[in-house]
């Protein structure tokens, strides 16, 4: 029989918490049988949620005293100290109780938290938070959203082995075609670090993933690259950027198709496109960034998500640890 995985979830994150995150745990459950959940917040809020039908062999229920607050700063929400759910959902990480750990809550606090309690996997500076967004061939990562603001042409270079073996662990069948993200395609464009990174990179050769240089913005989605890398600051604008364009997409031809009789007629007609249309822009099947560089995965469900979107990433930590990340990257580095 397959060791079941176990995920450690902090309950208390993000908006509607716990109830979404109960609801999401059992709609993961009907279709990953072979997980075991520890799910870390105030009990008797948590109990209310979970129906009396559901196998109480596969969940534990571990108590804390303290939550982190979507208000709370990293540093206030660190001097909670290892009272609060989203701490000691981290900790049963750290000491091997669990395999993976996820949270909806505070980013910022999540990583401070996860940096003071596990180490980082050898040769590897800094962490990054990396994203899936899709493509028009299929899925990417992107890597850096936001945890360096500044980064080295060595993080450059780490971002993108790490951010092959992420595209590795979760679709297998990829092989992962890296890029820079920078403000032209020509060699001459950019700052100096991301002109020796990309130097760095073209001369490396490695076998685990192709360089195929820069990227500028308007080709994201085009697919010909599946690992985007770029500093925090430059992957966060993007990101927002990305968000903010599919949220107005979605409501402008919303309010095309109601706003008269033959916009609603062809609404009707292209029921089926406009619900494939809407399904592929849906952020909650893409829900789930990963801080990456860590020794043990920790991933962040979006707070404003709902159930569904929290089970998918429930189900990006299934593929995480079925795939040993940590292992692959740390493999890649060496």
């Amino acid at each position: 029989m397959k060791k079941k995985i176990i995920i450690a979830v902090d309950a208390m994150g993000g908006e509607n918490a716990p109830k979404k995150i109960i609801d999401g745990i059992i709609h993961h459950f009907s279709e990953n049988k072979n997980t075991f959940y520890k799910i870390f917040g105030i009990k008797n809020k948590i109990e209310k949620f979970i129906p009396k039908t559901f196998d109480e062999t596969i969940y534990e229920i571990i108590e804390a005293n303290d939550i982190v607050e979507d208000t709370d700063t990293p540093l206030v929400a660190a001097k909670k100290g290892n009272k609060t759910s989203m701490w000691l959902a981290i900790d049963s990480v750290k000491n091997k109780k669990a395999d993976i750990v996820i949270s909806a809550g505070n980013t910022g606090a999540l990583f401070v938290i996860a940096k003071l309690n596990l180490e980082m996997i050898p040769n590897i500076d800094k962490p990054a938070l990396s994203a899936l967004w899709p493509n028009k061939k299929g899925m990417s990562v992107v890597l850096d959203l936001g945890a360096n603001i500044e980064c080295s042409e060595k993080n450059l270079v780490d971002f993108s082995i790490m951010g092959a073996s992420l595209l590795k662990s979760l679709y297998p069948d990829e092989f992962p075609k890296v890029a820079l993200l920078n403000i032209g395609s020509e060699e001459i464009k950019g700052n100096d670090i991301i002109k020796s990174t990309y130097q760095n990179l073209s001369n490396k050769k490695s076998k685990e993933f192709e360089f195929k240089g820069y990227i500028e913005g308007n080709k994201l989605m085009d697919g010909d690259v599946n690992v985007i890398v770029a500093d925090g600051f430059t992957g966060n604008v993007a990101l927002k950027t990305a968000e903010g364009t599919a949220n107005f997409i979605t409501a402008e031809l919303k309010k095309a198709m109601t706003k008269s009789l033959v916009g609603k007629l062809s609404a009707l007609i292209n029921i089926k496109n406009l619900n494939n249309f809407k399904k592929r822009l849906d952020p909650r099947l893409y829900n789930g960034a990963i801080f990456i560089g860590l020794d043990s995965p920790v991933v962040k469900s979006h707070g404003a998500t709902d159930y569904l979107g929290f089970s998918n990433s429930l189900s990006v930590c299934s593929k995480i640890v079925k795939a040993n990340l940590i292992e692959k990257i740390k493999n890649n580095i060496d």
